[in-house]
């Protein structure tokens, strides 16, 4: 598992003294910010609620999402641990979003940044870039391929661990592929038995065949 420090504004890979990797965040302590806790499951923000906070995550999972006239949940990302979200391009929020796990937030203003920063902007074009593969995986034909680029998605999200750790659940996986829950539980065994990955638990997959993965994302 990844750690994060909070010193520095480089984003770059360093590594601490028993060989962990650390993932520095972008939010310098030089600028004051409040840390908060959401509880699994609580608001963070709504739709249609004033914008002009930007959110980090230190610890935990964030889930972004919208409610479709017909009452279902269109989720459009998810943010993990050094990942920036809550940057608007007017002064509302567009989406709801909710706390997965157990989550602590870094709150900046959006004013005391100032002119942004590099960081914040290659975080935002990060964020752009994912939500336009989103798009790409929601576009193919067969559930395993929405499946198995998801889970290209976090592993390389996190390192490019073997094992990646997935906070979300299968209901938020469906609801962010565009599959049903049915789905995407039969995907998971399906790909367990070709011997494409592992599950150690319910929110862990360890990937064994990296390339055979690689070809059904693609």
């Amino acid at each position: 598992m990844l750690a994060y420090t909070n010193t520095g504004m480089s984003g770059h890979p360093i590594s601490d003294d028993n060989g962990r990797s650390l993932v520095q965040l972008p939010f310098s302590l030089t600028l004051p910010h409040q840390i908060t806790y959401f509880a699994p499951g609580s608001e963070i923000y709504a739709q249609g609620q004033k914008a002009g906070t930007i959110y980090e995550v230190e610890f935990g999972a964030v889930r972004v999402y919208r409610l479709l006239t017909d009452g279902r949940r269109q989720i459009s990302a998810f943010y993990l641990p050094g990942e920036i979200f809550g940057l608007e391009a007017d002064e509302t929020h567009h989406f709801f979003a909710e706390a997965i796990t157990g989550t602590n937030l870094r709150l900046l203003p959006r004013w005391k940044l100032g002119n942004i920063p590099q960081e914040l902007f290659s975080s935002t074009l990060r964020s752009l870039t994912r939500a336009q593969e989103h798009l790409l995986v929601l576009g193919r034909q067969t559930a395993i391929e929405r499946v198995a680029a998801f889970l290209i998605d976090m592993a390389d999200r996190q390192g490019g661990l073997e094992q990646v750790e997935i906070p979300m659940s299968r209901v938020d996986i469906g609801d962010y592929l565009g599959l049903t829950i049915e789905t995407v539980s039969r995907v998971f065994s399906k790909l367990k038995d070709k011997g494409i990955i592992t599950l150690p638990t319910l929110r862990s997959a360890q990937i064994k065949k990296w390339n055979a993965l690689r070809a059904l994302s693609e």
